[in-house]
């Protein structure tokens, strides 16, 4: 048995891959600037003495993190989710 999703039964399945992939883009690049923001401003914050707003960068930085790391596993897993039910 071949399963496999059929993304050209709708008609604008090559634009909304293109959308989804740019999207993915946006994402990732908003999130690595991020983390280079947050780190200058922790680093900057902590040597200076203000523990307040280090402890908002540093928070910063991990919640950036994390989004950078779902978004690239979200298309990993979906990838191992297609070839799963191809091969089922």
């Amino acid at each position: 048995m071949d399963v496999f999703p059929d993304f050209g039964a709708t008609g604008g399945a090559t634009e909304l891959r293109q959308v989804i992939g740019a999207l993915l883009m946006f994402v990732l690049v908003i999130a690595v600037l991020m983390l280079v923001v947050c780190a200058i401003t922790w680093a900057l914050a902590s040597s200076h003495g203000n523990y307040q707003t280090a402890t908002r960068a540093r928070t910063g930085l991990l919640v950036a993190l994390g989004t950078a790391v779902l978004a690239g596993a979200g298309v990993a897993w979906l990838n191992w989710l297609i070839t799963l039910g191809s091969g089922l």
